[in-house]
């Protein structure tokens, strides 16, 4: 992979791979798939889970319950992966390391926000269970240190 050239105005964040940033910014913000979020455990092993993101700015964002085990993971150890890439061919996407940061603050809005980018509104049952207990979301912001991106769709022309 080779390094993607920024200009001066650019994030700070490492890139690799055949996107731009702006590339990368328009694929996040126009993908509406679950982001797979790895983290680590105190056995050592990874786990991973599908979480409905946001990208905002650098971060991306999701809600998760107070309770969700995922916090506990988060806050025993903050260094975490994420991987938003559709399962269909031609593969491509983004994937990276980040920080999370979980927030009390503002998972209400979020959950709306989330619930209009991947079901269309927030009148159905799940929107009407999750707002609910927003009370009891956190929002989780992913910090990316590194991003890369990879792009076979014309290794897969003919596929």
């Amino acid at each position: 992979m080779s390094t993607a050239n920024n200009s001066a105005t650019s994030s700070a964040i490492p890139r690799t791979g055949p996107w731009s940033e702006k590339q990368v910014r328009d694929f996040l913000a126009e993908t509406c798939i679950p982001m797979r979020l790895a983290a680590n455990t105190s056995s050592g092993y990874p786990v991973v889970l599908s979480l409905w993101f946001l990208p905002e700015q650098d971060d991306l964002l999701a809600a998760v319950h107070q309770n969700a085990r995922i916090v506990k993971r988060l806050q025993d150890d903050p260094r975490c992966a994420f991987e938003i890439a559709p399962n269909q061919p031609p593969y491509r996407g983004v994937r990276g390391q980040a920080d999370a940061i979980l927030e009390p603050n503002g998972a209400r809005a979020l959950l709306e926000r989330l619930l209009k980018r991947y079901l269309g509104s927030t009148d159905s049952s799940l929107g009407r269970f999750l707002l609910g207990r927003a009370d009891e979301e956190l929002v989780v912001r992913l910090r990316p240190i590194r991003i890369a991106s990879w792009d076979y769709t014309e290794r897969m022309e003919d596929a």
